[in-house]
């Protein structure tokens, strides 16, 4: 048991990566909050964890409200008196196309969702942390961050952005003995936003186009992820802060 009676935030973790980092940390013996504005889908996943003999607990809450994410910190607290982990998991893209035709609406909701809500994460759980006398973020970010592709720029550069922010929010706040890392995932065709990284349909030419580039030969799991996660949830990553670790099969383009 890794991460036994570790109170552990999982933001998103209705379905996709965040269901899987939330089943993994459950099953390694962490009190798992799980997080989505999708009541239905977060409690089938709280549902599945018990059922496997994990604990866990549903929280819904929009992680680009302050109020929100405030009452979510304060969730796993009250539950578990406590809160050691938060895994920043909740993404959202725009759709692959030219940066200019990208309305200025969607540009807004990728930025929010995917940084504003790091923003808020740290705003609310480091007084937390600091009350425990430690904690970890784990942010998920891409390999968008770090080897951008055409029509994706600005989610590109809000990964980007959450790179950047982890590694410096791990230097500020060290001295607290809290951690901040980053996990880049590669693309996955089988997450609910995969035709907006595509720009359609992902058929099996398009599975194959992707697949192409990643010399392991295939794409990654929520599984991956998870167990990535898992690592710098646990006490063994006490030293590692400040990095990204990136679940991409060496994506070379």
């Amino acid at each position: 048991m890794r991460v036994k009676d570790k109170s552990i935030i999982v933001t998103g973790a209705g379905s996709g990566i965040g269901e899987g980092i939330a089943k993994r940390l459950a099953q390694e013996g962490a009190n798992v909050i799980v997080n989505d504005i999708n009541k239905d889908l977060g409690e089938k996943v709280v549902a599945q964890i018990k059922a496997a003999g994990g604990n866990a607990s549903f929280f819904a809450a929009d992680v680009t409200k302050s109020d929100e994410v405030k009452a979510l910190v304060a969730a796993a607290v009250q539950r578990h008196g406590k809160l050691d982990v938060m895994v920043n998991n909740a993404g959202w893209t725009h759709r692959n196309r030219p940066a200019l035709e990208v309305s200025e609406e969607d540009f807004d909701k990728c930025y929010a969702v995917n940084m504003k809500s790091i923003y808020l994460a740290t705003v609310h759980a480091v007084p937390a942390f600091r009350a425990n006398k430690g904690g970890s973020f784990i942010n998920i970010a891409s390999t968008a961050g770090v080897r951008p592709r055409p029509g994706l720029t600005w989610y590109n550069g809000s990964k980007g952005a959450v790179i950047t922010t982890s590694k410096s929010l791990a230097a500020e706040l060290g001295p607290d003995n809290i951690r901040v890392n980053c996990i880049n995932p590669v693309f996955n065709p089988d997450t609910g936003l995969s035709a907006e990284f595509a720009g359609g349909p992902v058929d099996d030419a398009v599975r194959a186009k992707f697949r192409a580039t990643i010399p392991l030969g295939r794409f990654s799991t929520a599984l991956d992820v998870a167990n990535a996660a898992l690592y710098l949830a646990s006490d063994e990553a006490a030293f590692i802060s400040g990095v990204c670790i990136e679940v991409d099969g060496a994506r070379c383009v």
